[in-house]
């Protein structure tokens, strides 16, 4: 690519921290001291983390790139560095324009201050001068939709009030790179609506921008290619579409232990992917392990699943579906309806036999059902935080008849 064309050039990236291990935890300096008088030569164990190890990868001018990851893979270290927050390790990246980011919002906003005022503040930390905060201020006051509380101290402001207060600042400094952290994921719909609407604008003007999400849909909507991230390094580098489909099949261990001293153990319990869709199976793999005593005993498994907020939202007894186990085994265990509404989820998982429960665990296993919709025709934004489950349903003409009064 030629270097006229690009706006961002990551080589060779890493990024280390180092990570201190103290065995014994010392509460006061009183008892810090008395442990170095009777240990003078012990020192905390050291472990070097690798947040980024080599990654490398060309944004282009008006291109919006979406990076993806669970948690910890090094999504907001890249940000940091991209930034100029933190010093990278080793490797070089090459910005070819000035650089605006929204990391965090609300990050530089004073709480004590009126908006009118941190739109100043916000955007002398953004990079922008007097002339061009002045330039952009009516611009930025109307996308954010808060000029009947511009006098008011912040403080007092809702959370979408400041998440569009930051992000109208941000997307109003005029950059050639703009850096954003999960922000497009917040806010009701009609600031979503005009966040992407404004993006659109901003790419048509040649600008790069660089989104981290976890929500698919919208990065599917305001993308144009993906890098995955899976422990610090670059795992896909495509298309949106083929990204977000590689973080869906990632798979995700979610609790593993030896077998215990009671008749039957859980051993393990992983959910297939972290991800899935709200119509496609979610799945999980629970591994049980019997004691030699109790091999013939029969069993069934009791899954429930819950919602963020911790509301059971499926029981699925396997005794309902007539089936019954015997023995150490693997047990695959899918749900196919109802579909879930996009969020976290996790599982609470249970072996009973007739008479009682042999064990039983909370929050097993956790999964993530994504931002889309089974419909042909998506529906507004606000229509998905209306229920619990995504029904399925069908509407059929009826014969056309005749009018009468």
């Amino acid at each position: 690519m030629p270097a006229s064309d690009l706006a961002i050039s990551v080589r060779g990236l890493s990024k280390a921290y180092t990570i201190r291990h103290q065995h014994e935890n010392q509460i006061t300096l009183a008892e810090q001291a008395l442990q170095f008088v009777r240990h003078p030569f012990t020192r905390p164990e050291k472990e070097t983390f690798w947040a980024l190890d080599d990654v490398s990868f060309d944004v282009r001018k008006g291109e919006v790139l979406g990076v993806i990851g669970r948690n910890g893979a090094g999504k907001s270290t890249l940000l940091k560095v991209l930034s100029r927050i933190t010093a990278p390790t080793k490797g070089e990246v090459r910005l070819y324009g000035r650089v605006g980011s929204l990391l965090e919002v609300g990050t530089g906003f004073h709480p004590e201050l009126t908006g009118r005022e941190n739109v100043y503040l916000n955007g002398s930390i953004l990079g922008m001068r007097r002339k061009e905060i002045d330039k952009q201020f009516d611009a930025i006051v109307d996308f954010a939709g808060v000029e009947r509380f511009l006098d008011t101290p912040v403080k007092r402001y809702s959370s979408g009030m400041y998440v569009r207060l930051a992000f109208a600042v941000a997307a109003h400094l005029e950059t050639e790179i703009l850096l954003i952290d999960e922000v497009l994921a917040v806010g009701d719909a009609e600031f979503q609506g005009r966040a992407h609407a404004r993006i659109s604008q901003l790419t048509y003007d040649g600008r790069c921008i660089l989104v981290v999400s976890h929500q698919l849909d919208v990065l599917q909507r305001s993308c144009d290619r993906g890098v995955l991230l899976a422990a610090g390094t670059v795992e896909v580098d495509a298309s949106i579409d083929k990204a977000s489909a590689a973080y869906l099949a990632t798979p995700r261990v979610r609790f593993r232990r030896e077998v215990g001293h009671q008749p039957l153990s859980i051993v393990r319990a992983d959910s297939v992917a972290e991800a899935y869709r709200p119509d496609e199976p979610k799945r999980l793999s629970i591994t049980l392990g019997v004691q030699p005593a109790h091999g013939d005993d029969d069993y069934f498994l009791s899954v429930i699943v819950r919602n963020s907020q911790g509301q059971a939202v499926a029981h699925c007894d396997s005794s309902t579906m007539g089936q019954w186990f015997k023995g150490s085994r693997v047990v695959d265990f899918s749900l196919t309806s109802p579909f879930l509404m996009p969020g976290d989820y996790s599982a609470d998982i249970a072996v009973c036999h007739a008479s009682g429960v042999y064990a039983s665990e909370a929050g097993l296993c956790r999964f993530r059902v994504a931002a889309k919709t089974p419909y042909p025709v998506p529906p507004p934004l606000e229509a998905l935080n209306r229920d619990q489950v995504l029904p399925w349903y069908e509407f059929t003409q009826p014969v056309e008849v005749p009018w009468s009064t």
